[in-house]
C-alpha cells in the first residue's frame, strides 16, 4: 500500500479546514433572517469548530486515502464515513496525466489523473506524489497497459490458429516477449514528434478564438460595475464608450435607440476582452508543446503556470480530426486532435489536442501517417441540400427583421427596415455551410468534414464504429434526404457532437450505412488474425 506525499496532508487538512470555517457563515446568516432565536454571533463559536472538524477530515481522508499497482489492476482506497474501493483494469486505462501548478513544482510535486473509457469524469486523482513518484507510476501503467493489449492480442491470435504444433505456440510467445521488452526500452526515450515553436504559439493564439474566455470579462463587470453609471450592473467606463456614438448618459428613462448603441458597443467590448483573454489562455495553456513517442504511447507535454504531461496510447485512438478555422485556413495552418474513449484534460471530453497548430499540408500527412487512410476524394452532398441551407438562413434573416418592425411599433426605434442587409449574407453563408461538406468512403476509413467556423476533417477507422444511424427530420424527408450519424466509443461533448454526414441522398446513405456495417465486420475479423496496432507515428 502507498500513500500520498506528505504535503497532500497538509493541503486537504488546509481545504477542508476553510470549507468548516466558511459553512456556519453561511448557514447562520441564512438562519438569523428566518428565525429570531437565531443569533448571528454564533458564528464565532461554530466557525472555529467547525475549522478543526475540517482539518480533522482532511487528516483523516488523507491517511485513508491508499494505492496500489498490482500485475492486473490499479487499486485505489479511499473514504472516511464511507469507505470506496476501485480496482481499474489496465485494459480499460485510456490516459494517464500529470499536472504541476507553480506551488507544486516548487515543491517538487506533481497529480497523477488515471483516465479510463467509457467515463466522463477522471476514474483516479493522486494529489499529490513526487516528481519521481508521478513519473514513476506513469511508465509502470504504461508498461503493463501495453503487455495486457498484447496479452489479449495474443490470445485472440491463438484462438483463431490451429494450436496443432506446440512449438510455433512457443516461438509465438516468445516473440511476443521479445516484442514488449523492444517497446519496454523504447518507452525510456521518448522520440520527438512534434514541437510548438513560439512563433506558432503566438499565430495559434492569434488564430484562435476560445468561448470559455468569456467569463472573464463578465467577470470584469461584476466587480467593475455601478461606478458613477446610474446602475449597479454597468460600469462607467462601458457607458463612457458608447456616449460618444449615441449610447445613454444614464440607463435610467433611456430609450430604444440608445439602449441598442449600448448593447452594440457593448457587445465589441465583450468581444475583444474575450479575444485577449483567449489569446492569454492559449499561450500559459500550450506554452512549450512536446509530443513524442514512447513504445506504443504517444506522450506529451505542455502548459506555462499549470504545467501538463501525459500519455495517449496509440491502440486507445478511436478517430483523428483535423481543426481550422477561416483565419487559420487564410495563413495555411490547421490544428490536429485525437478522440480516446476516455476523460480529457483539454476539454472535459475524450478529445486532446495532438498538434495545436502546424501547416495544413504537414498536419495532413501527419493525419495519413497516423491512420494510414488514402488520399481522401470528397464527395459532396446534392446541390438541393444548398438550396435548403437558402431558404433556412432566408427565414432566419426574416424573422430578424420582422424582429425589428415589431420593437418598432412599441417604441422609438426609426429605420427598422435597414435591419433588412441580413438578406444580403443569406446566398454567402448557404454557398459556405455547403462548399464545406464532404464525405470520403475509403477501403478502410470513413472521412467525414463539416463546419465552416470551426472546419473538422474526422478520419475514422470502420474498426472504431459502433453505431452508424440515419436521421430523417421532416424537411428532409419531403426533399429525400438524410444525414448519418457515425458515432465511435469517444466521449462526446457539446461543443464537438458526432461526426455526421449531412443532407444525403437517402439511397446514398442506406448504402453507406451498409458499407460500413460490412467495413466494420472485415476490419474485426482482419485485426483479429493478427497483431498489428495498424497506425503508425511519423511525423514530417
Amino acid at each position: 500500500m502507498n500513500r500520498l506525499h506528505p504535503f497532500s496532508a497538509v493541503t486537504m487538512a488546509l481545504q477542508r479546514g476553510v470549507t468548516g470555517l466558511s459553512m456556519p457563515f453561511f448557514v447562520v446568516m441564512i438562519l438569523s433572517s428566518v428565525f429570531d432565536v437565531v443569533d448571528v454571533g454564533w458564528t464565532f463559536v461554530l466557525a472555529p469548530i467547525g475549522f478543526v472538524a475540517g482539518v480533522a477530515y482532511g487528516l483523516t481522508y488523507y491517511y485513508r486515502f491508499t494505492y496500489t499497482v498490482t500485475s492486473e489492476t490499479f487499486d485505489v482506497t479511499s473514504g472516511v464515513l464511507s469507505r470506496r474501493s476501485r480496482e481499474i483494469p489496465y485494459r480499460r486505462i485510456q490516459n494517464v496525466d500529470v499536472s504541476q501548478g507553480i506551488l507544486q513544482r516548487l515543491f517538487g510535486l506533481a497529480a497523477v489523473s488515471i483516465e479510463t473509457a467509457g467515463g466522463g469524469d477522471t476514474e483516479a486523482t493522486l494529489n499529490f506524489v513526487s516528481e519521481d513518484e508521478a513519473e514513476r507510476l506513469r511508465s509502470e501503467i504504461r508498461r503493463l497497459t501495453a503487455r495486457t493489449d498484447t496479452t489479449e492480442t495474443t490470445e485472440v491470435t491463438a484462438d483463431n490458429e490451429d494450436r496443432a504444433v506446440s512449438a510455433d505456440t512457443s516461438d509465438s510467445s516468445t516473440n511476443s516477449e521479445t516484442a514488449r521488452d523492444e517497446r519496454s526500452r523504447d518507452e525510456g526515450a521518448p522520440t520527438l514528434l512534434f514541437d510548438l515553436e513560439f512563433r506558432e504559439l503566438l499565430l495559434y493564439a492569434l488564430t484562435s478564438f476560445r468561448w470559455g474566455a468569456a467569463v472573464f470579462p463578465i467577470a470584469i463587470l461584476f466587480f467593475l460595475g455601478g461606478a458613477d453609471s446610474g446602475s449597479s450592473f454597468v460600469p462607467a467606463f462601458v457607458l463612457d464608450i458608447a456616449r460618444p456614438f449615441g449610447g445613454p448618459d444614464t440607463l435610467d428613462g433611456t430609450g430604444v435607440g440608445p439602449l441598442l448603441v449600448l448593447i452594440g458597443i457593448t457587445a465589441i467590448q465583450w468581444s475583444v476582452a474575450t479575444y485577449v483573454a483567449s489569446a492569454i489562455y492559449t499561450v500559459a495553456n500550450y506554452y512549450g508543446f512536446r509530443l513524442g513517442r514512447a513504445g506504443d504511447d504517444f506522450v506529451y507535454e505542455r502548459g506555462l503556470v499549470q504545467r501538463y504531461s501525459g500519455s495517449i496510447p496509440a491502440e486507445k485512438v478511436q478517430s483523428v480530426t483535423v481543426t481550422e478555422n477561416p483565419l487559420q485556413r487564410l495563413v495555411g495552418y490547421a490544428g490536429l486532435w485525437v478522440e480516446t474513449a476516455g476523460y480529457g484534460p483539454d476539454s472535459g471530453g475524450g478529445n486532446q489536442s495532438a498538434v495545436p497548430l502546424a501547416g495544413t499540408d504537414r498536419v495532413y500527412q501527419f493525419a495519413e501517417n497516423l491512420t494510414g487512410v488514402e488520399s481522401p476524394r470528397f464527395r459532396r452532398p446534392p446541390t438541393l441540400a444548398r438550396r435548403r441551407y437558402l431558404v433556412r438562413y432566408a427565414i432566419v434573416a426574416a424573422a430578424v427583421v420582422t424582429a425589428a418592425f415589431g420593437l418598432a411599433q412599441v417604441s422609438d426605434l426609426e429605420k427598422w427596415y435597414l435591419t433588412a442587409i441580413v438578406f444580403a449574407a443569406v446566398p454567402p453563408a448557404a454557398h459556405c455551410r455547403y462548399v464545406n461538406l464532404g464525405y470520403f468512403v475509403g477501403d478502410h476509413h470513413l472521412v467525414i468534414r463539416s463546419g465552416f467556423w470551426k472546419r473538422r476533417t474526422t478520419v475514422i477507422p470502420y474498426y472504431r464504429i459502433q453505431t452508424v444511424s440515419t436521421r430523417r427530420s421532416v424537411f428532409q424527408r419531403r426533399l429525400g434526404l438524410a444525414s448519418l450519424a457515425v458515432d465511435t466509443a469517444s466521449s462526446r461533448t457539446f461543443a464537438w457532437g458526432t461526426p455526421t454526414i449531412d443532407d444525403i441522398d437517402l439511397e446514398t446513405a442506406r448504402e453507406i450505412h451498409g458499407t460500413g456495417r460490412e467495413q466494420l465486420q472485415s476490419a474485426l475479423r482482419k485485426r483479429a488474425r493478427k497483431d498489428d496496432l495498424g497506425l503508425s507515428v511519423d511525423f514530417t
